[in-house]
């Protein structure tokens, strides 16, 4: 393992060591649940279905975002290297 390597897998270790997650989005989700009817009906047993949307987050976690950014790093240094070697 060569410097650089050893570089990424230590920021992807740090990055791994509990730094959370962060939120990117909210994204509307469909929810459907079966309720009891609204007044007598209801007393009685009937039910009837609800349709609620809801805003569910999307997160990532904060050391795969770091992680994925090393390695894309490493990636274009790697092929900067190979561009520019002389024959």
């Amino acid at each position: 393992m060569d410097m650089n390597s050893g570089l990424v897998a230590g920021i992807t270790t740090l990055a791994g060591s509990s730094l959370g997650s962060i939120t990117v989005a909210t994204v509307p989700i469909v929810t459907t649940a079966t309720v009891p009817a609204a007044g007598v009906a209801g007393w009685l047993g009937v039910t009837t279905t609800a349709t609620t949307i809801v805003a569910a987050p999307v997160t990532l976690p904060v050391a795969g975002i770091i992680a994925v950014g090393a390695l894309l790093t490493y990636g274009g240094y790697q092929t900067y290297k190979f561009m520019n070697r002389e024959q």
